[in-house]
């Protein structure tokens, strides 16, 4: 992993290192988990920022048909209130 130099966290002011994290996201009514995702992390608060280059290979992955690692069930819970 090539290391990007980050800025301070824009949240807290913590340092920013990159980090390979696991990105969660719901697109067209699935969940989608993407792991080992470059992104800086403020060390501090956990504020996640991601480089553009980034963002755009995880909007073609999402968009495009490829064969997953694997494929797991998550539970889907009602909140009730009261």
């Amino acid at each position: 992993m090539n290391e990007y130099q980050y800025a301070d966290c824009s949240f807290c002011g913590g340092p920013v290192q990159e980090e390979l994290v696991t990105v969660v996201r719901l697109h067209k009514g699935r969940i989608i988990v993407i792991e080992d995702v470059p992104a800086g992390v403020c060390q501090q608060c956990g504020e996640r920022y991601y480089r553009g280059p980034v963002v755009e290979d995880i909007e073609q992955l999402m968009n495009e048909p490829c064969p997953s690692a694997r494929e797991v069930t998550v539970p889907v819970m009602k909140f009730a209130v009261g």
